[in-house]
């Protein structure tokens, strides 16, 4: 069983869990399957709406799509979520990463 299938399992039996969408996310995005990883993190951030990394690997997907204004939203959202929550490093690559995107 490949890494991506083990992980849509394990996504499938545990739907309420951030951590496992967060994860499939991030082996479609290094797949390059970013409708895909769009999708696995919009599920992680239903789970939890405050998993900043989230944010920001979703702003990834949707930038390597093609999707600039997409991910723009998204980093804007994600930062505002970084900062209540003292999530410094978060808040700051997602600055880094919208300023690449300007």
């Amino acid at each position: 069983m490949s890494r991506l299938e083990q992980l849509r399992k394990l996504a499938l039996l545990e739907p309420a869990d951030p951590l496992t969408h967060y994860g499939l996310g991030i082996e479609y995005l290094n797949l390059q399957r970013f409708d895909e990883a769009v999708a696995a993190f919009d599920a992680a951030l239903a789970a939890d709406a405050r998993y900043s990394t989230a944010y920001y690997h979703k702003a990834r997907a949707h930038a390597g799509a093609g999707r600039t204004a997409d991910a723009r939203s998204t980093l804007e959202a994600g930062m505002v979520v970084a900062r209540e929550a003292g999530d410094w490093h978060a808040e700051g690559e997602m600055r880094a990463l919208l300023e690449t995107l300007e």
